[in-house]
């Protein structure tokens, strides 16, 4: 397996952790933020909206950036989102840290998948993208 795919799917996996990791802690995200567990439940719904918005939205505006800069600044992007999260003093900003990180999702799962494509030969793809 060539390291660029390796490094795509470590980049993945932050990413899977992001996403649903908070599902199972919005009891002790409402215990935290003194709000009540469906108002917790905003943390995902923020981060949906981000994908569907940051998503598109950054892989056109980075359609002229190198691939490998533009997956390195979405991996910047959902570290300084968590960052934000994880420090967050309030449910507000832990709501903008998870919009933060999720506008990476999107974009680097589009480009990824094309870089992905791209290492590999034709036959060995399916595997690849399957990473």
């Amino acid at each position: 397996m060539p390291l660029a795919l390796l490094a795509l799917a470590i980049g993945a996996f932050g990413i899977g952790t992001t996403e649903f990791i908070p599902m199972g802690l919005l009891p002790e995200v409402a215990d935290t933020y003194g709000v009540s567990i469906p108002t917790a439940g905003y943390v995902l719904s923020v981060y949906a909206l981000g994908v569907v918005v940051g998503g598109p939205l950054l892989a056109v505006l980075g359609i002229r950036v190198p691939r490998k800069p533009m997956l390195l600044a979405m991996m910047v992007l959902l570290i300084a989102g968590n960052l934000v999260s994880a420090t967050a003093p309030a449910f507000g900003v832990m709501l903008t840290g998870r919009l933060v990180a999720a506008f990476a999702h999107g974009a680097f799962f589009g480009i990824g998948t094309v870089v992905a494509a791209g290492l590999v030969p034709a036959h060995e793809r399916a595997a690849a993208l399957a990473t």
